[in-house]
């Protein structure tokens, strides 16, 4: 049985991943999660409830515990996902994001080094493999044709997307200085269940579902690629397995959308599933645009998609409809979250931080 690590497992992409690896692939998983606001137990719960997977509460920054833990668990692959992700809360306070995406990529490979380096030459050394999950944002802004390539020069735009360029870097380099076996991953925007309810698709649902304002930024045409959740999952697993050392794969779905576009299907999607009083397009508000926003993400997956046979298996409709089902029958799991996590306010006002 395979051993993998998986840090920020208990956040929503990590988690997907998670729950695919232990559920469909039968592997044997180690999360690493600090356990902070977007992180949520309950994600992994049908995962740990196999037997195969465990979570230890830590943080990656401390380089010394996690190379204990590496050392310990031995495991045949560390899949990288543990970082901080949303850009309106890196415009309000980067440094938790320089801290985590940076210092603690920084931390995880050297932990992985020290372990990998000290493996016996044969099978199980050959076999390791350290998998840097990130961002389309390092690309920056596309303009209105074109996509992003594996070999699209670095432009980020938000302190997020520039934590994430500087933390792949590292990862390349780990492998050109170290030999480190190192692959790195950049995808589109994701979607899907468990997602914290920060983010658009998840706020636009619940603030639908409650009658509150759904807030879209600027005139609403800033446009994003869409990727189901699972489909991504899917996706990391065989690039930790099967791709090539030292390279970068694009994962992306496809599902070129504005903003605004992506709030309408949402919207509709609610009006017929649970009908209200009045419809919801009529929540729609357009507010101040975010500092240094992207107008448009686009992901070309051909190599992927070429190369190691990947393809998604969610179109953006089908993926939205999972999406919205699962929100109405999961209260239980979200309605926490906005009584005492986060309630939907605004977030991402580039106001100076303190010292």
């Amino acid at each position: 049985m395979k051993k993998i690590i998986v840090t920020g497992g208990a956040g929503f992409i990590g988690s997907a991943l998670v729950r695919y690896l232990v559920l469909e692939r039968g592997a044997e998983v180690v999360v690493i999660d600090k356990m902070t606001y977007a992180a949520n137990r309950a994600n992994i719960a049908p995962a740990e409830a196999t037997g195969r997977c465990r979570l230890i509460v830590g943080d990656i920054c401390n380089q010394a515990a996690m190379t204990e833990i590496i050392a310990r668990e031995a495991p045949q692959q560390i899949l990288h996902l543990a970082a901080e992700s949303h850009v309106d809360r890196s415009i309000s306070g980067p440094r938790d994001f320089v801290e985590t995406n940076v210092i603690g990529t920084y931390s995880m490979l050297e932990a992985a080094r020290a372990y990998w380096a000290g493996l016996p030459a044969g099978e199980a050394k050959d076999a390791f493999r350290f998998l840097h999950v990130s961002t389309d944002e390092v690309y920056g802004s596309l303009g209105p044709e074109g996509l992003f390539h594996e070999t699209t020069p670095y432009d980020p735009s938000s302190p997020y997307s520039a934590s994430k360029a500087a933390s792949d870097h590292l990862a390349k380099a780990w492998f050109r200085t170290y030999g480190l076996p190192v692959v790195v991953s950049n995808c589109s925007n994701n979607y899907g269940p468990y997602h914290f309810p920060e983010k658009l698709i998840p706020l636009v649902i619940l603030n639908a579902l409650e009658g509150k304002e759904l807030p879209v930024y600027g005139d609403g045409s800033n446009i994003r690629d869409w990727l189901f959740v699972e489909d991504h999952a899917r996706a990391l697993s065989l690039i930790a397995t099967k791709g090539r050392l030292g390279e970068t794969y694009n994962v992306g779905g496809r599902n070129e959308r504005t903003n605004l576009q992506v709030v309408e299907r949402i919207c509709d999607e609610l009006d017929a599933a649970l009908p209200g009083e009045r419809p919801r397009r009529e929540l729609i508000k357009f507010v101040t645009d975010r500092p240094g926003h992207d107008h448009r993400y686009a992901i070309d997956a051909m190599k992927l998609e070429n190369e190691l046979g990947w393809r998604a298996q969610e179109n953006f409709e089908t993926g939205l409809a999972k999406t919205v089902r699962w929100y109405l029958d999961n209260a239980d799991w979200w309605t926490p979250l906005r009584k005492s996590v986060y309630s939907g306010e605004r977030l991402g006002l580039a106001e100076p931080q303190k010292a």
